[in-house]
């Protein structure tokens, strides 16, 4: 995978609009508030079995109903296509939780 940069970078952050771009880390964040903790639980099982799937794996944080997501790949030294896909796909499940 390559490192997305210049026009590229911003026609893909583009698609990920609720997702904050990091340029220290040349990463995407996003918070997703839940109903309670099984619902953020939930969730978090839901991406990892994903994450498993696609041997791509986020960097996250948990408390009660907060679910933080980071996307970078550590490989290609930044973000790339493969991290806007599952960021995508994660707000497809998300629902109203990121909002």
């Amino acid at each position: 995978m390559k490192k997305l940069s210049g026009a590229a970078l911003q026609q893909q952050l583009s698609l990920v609009p609720n997702w904050r771009f990091d340029e220290e880390s040349l990463s995407i964040e996003r918070r997703f508030a839940f109903k309670d903790f099984s619902e953020a639980f939930a969730f978090m099982t839901r991406v990892a079995i994903a994450a498993e799937q696609r041997n791509h794996h986020p960097e996250w944080f948990n408390v009660y109903n907060r679910v933080d997501i980071t996307f970078t790949t550590h490989d290609a030294g930044g973000l790339t296509e493969r991290d806007i896909a599952f960021a995508q796909w994660v707000d497809g499940i998300a629902g109203d939780a990121g909002n």
